[in-house]
């Protein structure tokens, strides 16, 4: 029985000698590294905004009266002058013939008074009355062609179309809408910015928007002009930036998000993952040559694009851990990985030999 209990602690023995030597020999953690590069970080601030048409009207109907004329299709395309609709003119062409006839009469009549006033057969009175009947009856056809010419709408600037809501034939009131014209060439962004935010935005800025439809296109514009006063309900300024937009892909009412570049740098990077946060410490692992990974404190900035910016803390090039961090401790030996060290020393022989 002695014996046996002997037995026992003997082989007890052995196997924790065993278990120190296998923990002695676990192979150092494979870990990714990269080294640490510059790139281009922008500060942003961020807002939405409403797009607005360049320039956008609606042409209603000076008068009541029948449409006789529409010279256009839906979303057509106009340029500036373009006679748009044409309203019945004939009780003012039958006007403006009945006062140009009287023109001609008062002009013809003041040709002989003054030929008679020359020649001592009309007084200076005669002559004048007969000067104002004529600039009376030049009047009255002046404004016998004002009248037709209210009857004809046209496109103030180029630009599209809405869609067609009027039919020709149809009579319409004073005031009654005819058509949109849009120039949507470029865009009008509006859009809030605090007023904390004033002496971070100018005009000339850049910006970024995009729009819910085209998520993958970034529209790119500048801020035009700042509003000079301050909505004291929400405490914050309107700014438009100018988009231009070729291939008309943002509407009027677009509702965009908006990203104002501020204080663009060059400045060092490393991947997010490879950065370890600690209360208000950030902490990456650097791999020299020896392949020992140190922690080391770093101050950073801003991320972007799956990257995090270095301010201080780093050098351009140095390696850091960006895959396996959790693994490590200070001064720790690593292996990375597909490299030849990555498996461990008699790795292949033990697979044959299982």
């Amino acid at each position: 029985m002695f014996r046996t209990l002997i037995s026992l602690a003997l082989l007890g023995l052995a196997a924790c000698g065993n278990g120190e030597g296998a923990e002695r020999e676990r192979p150092a953690p494979v870990v990714s590294a990269a080294p640490a590069t510059t790139m281009r970080f922008v500060d942003a601030i961020k807002a939405v905004g409403t797009a607005r048409a360049n320039e956008q009207v609606t042409l209603a109907a000076p008068v009541t009266e029948r449409i006789v004329r529409l010279n256009f299709e839906d979303g057509d395309f106009v340029t500036r002058g373009q006679t748009i609709a044409v309203l019945a003119v004939s009780e003012e062409s039958a006007q403006l013939n009945e006062a140009q006839a009287r023109a001609r009469e008062a002009q013809q009549q003041l040709q002989r008074v003054e030929a008679l006033r020359e020649r001592g057969f009309a007084t200076q009175s005669s002559l004048d009355t007969q000067a104002a009947l004529a600039a009376q009856a030049r009047a009255s056809a002046a404004g016998a062609r004002a009248q037709i010419g209210d009857r004809i709408v046209e496109a103030p600037f180029s630009g599209w179309v809405s869609l067609r809501n009027i039919s020709r034939g149809a009579v319409v009131n004073a005031g009654d809408e005819i058509v949109t014209i849009s120039d949507i060439s470029q865009i009008k962004l509006d859009f809030p910015v605090p007023e904390t935010m004033l002496s971070s935005i100018r005009p000339g800025q850049p910006i970024v928007a995009r729009a819910a439809a085209w998520p993958d296109q970034p529209f790119r514009g500048q801020i035009a002009t700042i509003a000079p006063v301050i909505d004291p309900a929400t405490r914050a300024v309107t700014v438009r930036a100018v988009l231009p937009n070729p291939d008309r892909r943002l509407k009027p009412g677009m509702l965009l998000t908006v990203a104002i570049e501020t204080q663009p740098r060059m400045s060092l990077s490393v991947p997010e993952l490879a950065v370890i946060g600690e209360g208000d410490e950030r902490f990456v692992f650097v791999l020299g040559d020896d392949a020992v990974a140190r922690r080391t404190e770093v101050r950073t900035g801003i991320r972007s694009g799956g990257r995090i910016e270095i301010v201080d803390g780093l050098t351009p090039g140095q390696r850091v851990v960006t895959e396996g961090v959790v693994k490590l401790t200070d001064g720790m030996k690593v292996r990375l990985a597909g490299a030849r060290n990555a498996a461990p020393r008699g790795s292949g022989g033990a697979a044959k030999g299982g």
